[in-house]
């Protein structure tokens, strides 16, 4: 069944995922789908302020639209970044309000920040003021013992006060303690109606649901209920799941490219990207996904993991590795 999503914001997003989705897993994600929000990884206010913005914040056209996530609680540095990313061709900056590491909390942001709205207030404010781009937020359901539905709600009702109409919730709660980042995404379980209840006390907020969404029937499923949904580890593991998405999410008559077309179109981006001195690794251990489940994935893998390191590896190492896929994966 195809359903048509005509909404004022964008109905389906990949997650902003650490050590995933730099800039060439996004690149491959836009030879697959076109519309799909894409989240850059979290990247400080420090880090922009103080290091590399070409480095850190270059992308291809391409990518867009194009979020950037940004982790901090210094509302003008988050102004000064919010600026930065206008001004380099982001669609959208986003606040992290959801990652439960220490190294993030030793910092006094992500989720530890649940506990603050007003400071996420005054943090959204800034940003808002200082950019004409939207400025949204994900965070999670709650923290710790901090995790009545009461709790969340407040802390939205406070954040959208101050401007922001978009929040992605992660379903879970978070741990601060106890839990590693990957236990965090895993152990505390899914509490779906606290995010459909959220929808239906703020019915003027676009509320975007995150967290154990795997297909794209789970996808419509949740869409009966709230205005967006994102996929994290899912779309890193399986990115061909997204395959027809631009047809059956946004209503585009479009033929779903196959996983060799997918494959062949990355070709020129990686000679472009190697002939720059970039190993062919940084881009190639995201191409290791593309034939999940597929005949011929392990030959795939494995013909990528034993070449990608020779001195002078490029774009026909992936060639060569495609000739080991049946035409039908």
């Amino acid at each position: 069944m195809i359903i048509h999503y005509q909404l004022l914001a964008n109905p389906l997003s990949v997650a902003p995922m650490m050590e995933r989705t730099d800039r060439h897993f996004r690149y491959l994600m836009r030879q697959i789908t076109r519309r799909t929000l894409l989240y850059t990884e979290m990247i400080t206010t420090a880090a922009i302020i103080h290091g590399d913005r070409h480095k850190l914040l270059d992308f291809s056209t391409e990518e867009k639209p194009l979020a950037l996530q940004l982790g901090g609680d210094n509302p003008q540095e988050l102004a000064l970044c919010a600026s930065i990313a206008a001004d380099w061709g982001y669609d959208e900056v986003n606040l992290n309000v959801g990652c439960p590491s220490d190294r993030v909390q030793n910092g006094n942001f992500g989720a530890c920040l649940m506990a603050q709205p007003e400071k996420v207030a005054h943090c959204v404010a800034a940003m808002q003021k200082a950019v004409n781009i939207p400025v949204t937020v994900k965070h999670r359901i709650g923290i710790d013992d901090r995790d009545r539905y009461e709790d969340l709600a407040n802390f939205v009702r406070i954040v959208s006060e101050a401007g922001c109409c978009r929040f992605s919730v992660h379903a879970r709660k978070a741990w601060l303690k106890g839990l590693s980042p990957k236990e965090n995404r895993t152990i505390p379980p899914l509490r779906y109606e606290d995010v459909y209840r959220l929808k239906q006390e703020f019915p003027h907020l676009f509320i975007e649901i995150n967290g154990g969404i795997t297909t794209l029937e789970q996808v419509h499923q949740q869409l009966q209920w709230v205005d967006g949904v994102m996929i994290g580890r899912a779309a890193y593991d399986n990115p061909y799941l997204f395959a027809t998405v631009d047809r059956d999410i946004y209503g585009e008559e479009t033929i779903p490219p196959t996983r060799h077309q997918v494959a062949e179109k990355m070709l020129p981006y990686i000679e472009d990207i190697v002939s720059q001195g970039i190993k062919l690794h940084a881009i190639s251990r995201h191409l290791l996904q593309l034939f999940s489940g597929q005949p011929g994935t392990k030959a795939w893998k494995r013909y990528i993991s034993e070449n990608v390191h020779h001195q002078a590896a490029g774009a026909e190492v992936i060639e060569a590795a495609l000739a080991q896929v049946p035409l039908w994966g």
